[in-house]
Formats: C-alpha cells, structure tokens, sequence
C-alpha cells in the first residue's frame, strides 16, 4: 500500500473515530445533567439545542418536501425522540457500554434481515450470545437492571426505525432532513422534559451543560462523519462504526468510574463482532448506505 494512499485513509478513519468519541463523551456529560433534570429534562434540553444548531447550520425552509417525503420524515423524526427519551432513560440503572451494546441490537438487525447464508447466522448466534451475557438471565443478580435493559432495546427498536426511515427521507433532501428530524424528535420529548423537570430546564446552571452536549453529540459528529463519509468505502465504514460500543465503554469507564465485569466485556466484543462480521461478510452489490452516526442520540 502506498504511503499517499495509507495517509488518505488514515485521516478520514482518524476523523470517523473522534467523531464517535465525541458521542459517548457527550453522553457521559449529559448523565452528569440527571441529578438536577432527569434523563427527560437532559434529553429535552439536548434536541432542542442540537434542534437549533441544525436549523441554523442546514435551514431546511429552503426545500421543498412531497408529501411522501413529509410522511418518512415525520417518521424518522419520532424514531429519533424515541430513541434517545428510552436511551438516556437506560443510563439511570445501566452502564454506558452495556447500553450502546444493547441498543445496538437495532440496527443489527437491519443488517442481518433477510439472512441465508451460513456465516450470516455466525453473526446472529454472536450478537445472541452477547445478549445473554448482558440480561438479566438466571438470576438478576447476575445482570444488569431489567427496567433500564428494556429501555435500551427500546431505543434499538427506535434506531432500526431512524436507520429505515432515514435513509428514505434522506435519499432527496439529505442534511435538511436530519434538522426537520431533530426538530420532531424535540417536540416530542418535550413534554416528559417539562413534566419532569419544570423550570429546572431554563436554570442558568444547566444550559451550558446542555448546549456543551448538543455540540459534542451533534454539530462537531455530524460535521466530521461528512467529511469521513465522503473519503471511506461504506464498508470500512460500517466496521469502524461497530467499534461504538466499546468506545462507550471506556468513556463510561474515564468520565463516570463505570467498571464492567469480564462477561461484560466478553458480550459487547460478541455484539460487536457481530456487527463488524456482518458489514465485513456482506454481498457488495446488497450492502445498504451506512446509516449516519446518530445526530441525536448516546
């Protein structure tokens, strides 16, 4: 391989990496917000920020949607506020790590719809396995918090929905659909913040916490992820995304003392062999676009 061709892959791979480092440092921070406003006023304050930020950066007035378009949009933007409302609802009672892994899940299974082949059951029996190492199976004790498992599957469920719905609505009108998205998914989150937390949402304290995680999870991601999306195979892509889980683990493990156990560890590289293997083995002539790293969520 030659050195110009190593150095033009080395950037955009370098830009993919710090871009999801900036997620899960985001989600780190944003739990610090839950003593004050809850997951909900937390996750309220961060679409509604990362709502405005987008808004200004793409000013998706300027397009003209169809009304089919209109539909997948509103879609995409109610998967996007559910996802992160059950997201940020796990990181009450589970781990960092432990919840990307199991909201991982979702788009997983996007990948392997429609397996035949032998090695795409490989894939499933691993992101199986992973699974039952990380619920509560056989005692709960042994687990991690069932309620906040359920929520992190939930907010695979979700991300399944965004990665579909998104990639339709997005096929025409690109960024613009992501701010029209955020701006949905905020409306819908809204109300459980303002129940929650009340005025606790307008505190002076608070507001720089939250625009900080809008742009750590949102503007600088979104940002980078483009500029790597243009210079990388969507396979290469798609592998170096599967290395999220662990990336939120070990912010977990820096930013909040989350120490996984070993069976942890063993069952997020299960899931994330899983995803690499699935994006690795795929046909080329079926492999989908690679779904954004999530504007809004982790």
């Amino acid at each position: 391989m030659s050195t110009r061709h190593q150095g033009s892959i080395l950037l955009p791979v370098g830009l993919l990496l710090i871009a999801i480092a900036s997620i899960q440092s985001g989600a780190s921070l944003a739990k610090t917000l839950f003593p004050a406003i809850g997951a909900q006023g937390a996750v309220t304050l961060r679409l509604v920020f990362a709502a405005m930020l987008l808004m200004a950066v793409f000013r998706p007035w300027r397009v003209r949607f169809t009304t089919s378009a209109l539909k997948s949009v509103a879609i995409y933007g109610l998967a996007l506020g559910g996802m992160n409302l059950s997201f940020y609802m796990a990181l009450r009672t589970v781990p960092l790590g432990v919840a990307v892994a199991l909201e991982f899940t979702g788009p997983l299974v996007v990948a392997l719809v429609g397996a035949r082949r032998p090695m795409d059951f490989v894939w499933v029996a691993l992101a199986v396995a992973g699974l039952l190492l990380l619920l509560p199976v056989g005692g709960l004790e042994n687990g991690v918090d069932p309620l906040g498992a359920g929520y992190a599957l939930g907010a695979g469920v979700c991300w399944a929905l965004y990665i579909l719905f998104g990639q339709k609505a997005g096929a025409t009108h690109g960024m613009q659909t992501s701010a029209y998205g955020a701006l949905i998914a905020a409306a819908l989150v809204m109300p459980f913040g303002i129940l929650h937390a009340g005025t606790g949402l307008i505190d002076p304290a608070v507001l720089p916490v939250a625009l900080v995680v809008a742009v750590l999870s949102t503007a600088l991601p979104y940002s980078l992820e483009m500029m790597a999306l243009t210079r990388l195979p969507t396979r290469t892509f798609g592998i170096l995304m599967s290395v999220e889980p662990a990336m939120a683990a070990l912010s977990g493990l820096v930013f909040m003392g989350e120490q996984l156990s070993g069976l942890q560890w063993l069952a997020i590289g299960a899931i994330i062999s899983a995803s690499a293997g699935t994006t690795l083995t795929a046909r080329r002539e079926a492999a989908p676009a690679p779904a954004p790293v999530q504007p809004a969520t982790d």
